[in-house]
């Protein structure tokens, strides 16, 4: 038998095995109890409500389609449904026509349980068979009347942060595509330094140096980035970003340092501004600041990364539109949503979720990292946050810290995203 034709009789097979499964929440719940989707552990909204129909679940197909990075076409004068993912050897073609229990996978015919319909001005697809062939996992709890999805792996552009005690996690970052080493800081007098009291030039552990860490990772391709910390608790970060002079001299010793320790890019972590000074003057002078380091930065061939609040923080220092035209990439810190931060507690989801959407209509989504603090999650958070930022099209993820990532927490990982090679 062909693969082709081994994945269109596996298809039928486990579409007939569902729709059988299915078939008897509809016999026991008469009631009018609305179905929920679950994708990745969050729910996910639909224009029109799920139906089940002979045993089956059909949905809108361009929201499920959307939220798993399917493109899908329609064609009003066939009324048929083209959905394609995948490039090359990799790519799955899947053709369905309204009110047709026939489709088409990779060419191969295939029998639905229920035929694509259209209701108030949307078509709905069988959820089960959309899926599989997409390569997602479907669950279906009759007593909560919950689908839950789990989206397939898929490549994501990844970075780590070194920085605190993160030497336990060194094997990971061949495996990353860039990686922000937190050795460098603005002080509490408004100076770059390299001697912070937590983010410092580490010193030698043997023949491990910091020079050499950042030398393997470029030889790995994963892209050294330096990392500046700093913080506004006194107002040090306010006083350089608003001093022409002082603005001036730590960029070019931020620009040096990078230079001459051979990293190929510069992360700006510049946490708590517009708290309490004039929001409009901060994020101004904020701007200017990453601009004038922009400048130069690309002089040098170097990237420019911005560790960011999220927009709906207490933080409102930072202009995301204008930063998102300067940076290469931006750093959602979507966390610290809790009152006193540190909680163990996993995030709130629909906060991530907020901040992504109001990051979104400020910047383009191929600029947004959303990052993940793994002092506060476990592995099904973090699934569900990776799948946050697969459903929204994101660039990526970027981790807080190695050194804290759990077993677990890698096992999902590797079972969410696609790493590099």
């Amino acid at each position: 038998m062909t693969k082709i034709g081994k994945l269109a009789l596996a298809a039928a097979i486990w579409i007939g095995t569902l729709a059988g499964v299915m078939s008897q929440p509809q016999q026991i719940h008469a009631n009018t109890t609305p179905i929920r989707i679950m994708l990745d552990g969050y729910p996910l909204q639909f224009p029109a409500e799920p139906i089940i129909q002979e045993g089956t679940t059909l949905v809108p197909f361009r929201a499920i389609s959307e939220a798993l990075g399917i493109q899908v076409t329609w064609d009003a004068k066939s009324k048929s449904i083209s959905a394609i993912k995948g490039t090359g050897a990799n790519t799955v073609r899947v053709q369905l026509t309204l009110n047709s229990k026939k489709s088409s996978v990779n060419g191969a015919a295939v029998d639905l349980a229920a035929a694509p319909q259209a209701v108030g001005g949307h078509t709905l697809i069988p959820l089960s068979f959309f899926s599989q062939q997409f390569g997602a996992q479907v669950n279906w709890d009759q007593k909560t009347r919950t689908v839950s999805i789990s989206s397939p792996q898929q490549r994501m552009y990844t970075m780590g942060f070194y920085a605190i005690s993160s030497f336990s996690d060194v094997s990971v970052i061949p495996s990353l595509d860039s990686v922000a080493f937190g050795w460098s800081r603005i002080d509490e007098n408004g100076k770059f330094t390299l001697n912070g009291k937590d983010f410092k030039w580490p010193l030698p552990a043997g023949n491990t140096t910091p020079e050499s860490l950042v030398s393997e990772a470029a030889q790995s391709r994963t892209l050294p980035y330096l990392m500046v910390y700093s913080g506004d608790v006194n107002g040090e970060l306010t006083k350089i970003i608003e001093n022409a002079d002082a603005r001036k001299q730590a960029i070019s010793e931020i620009i040096s340092t990078a230079k001459s320790n051979q990293f190929q890019g510069i992360l700006l972590d510049f946490e708590g501004l517009g708290l309490t000074t004039d929001k409009a003057k901060t994020r101004s002078s904020f701007t200017a600041f990453v601009k004038e380091v922009s400048l130069q930065a690309k002089s040098e061939n170097l990237k420019l990364a911005l560790a960011l609040h999220p927009l709906n923080s207490s933080y409102q220092g930072y202009d995301y539109k204008a930063l998102g035209q300067i940076a290469d990439e931006i750093i959602i810190m979507a966390y610290d949503y809790r009152s006193g931060g540190g909680t163990g507690q996993p995030e709130p989801a629909d906060k991530v979720d907020e901040a992504i959407r109001l990051a979104l209509k400020e910047t383009k989504k191929d600029k947004l990292v959303l990052g993940l603090n793994l002092n506060s999650e476990n592995a099904k958070s973090v699934n569900t946050l990776i799948g946050l930022a697969k459903r929204y099209d994101l660039k990526g993820i970027a981790i807080w810290r190695l050194g804290l990532i759990s077993s677990d927490e890698w096992t999902q990982m590797q079972k969410s995203i696609e790493f590099k090679k």
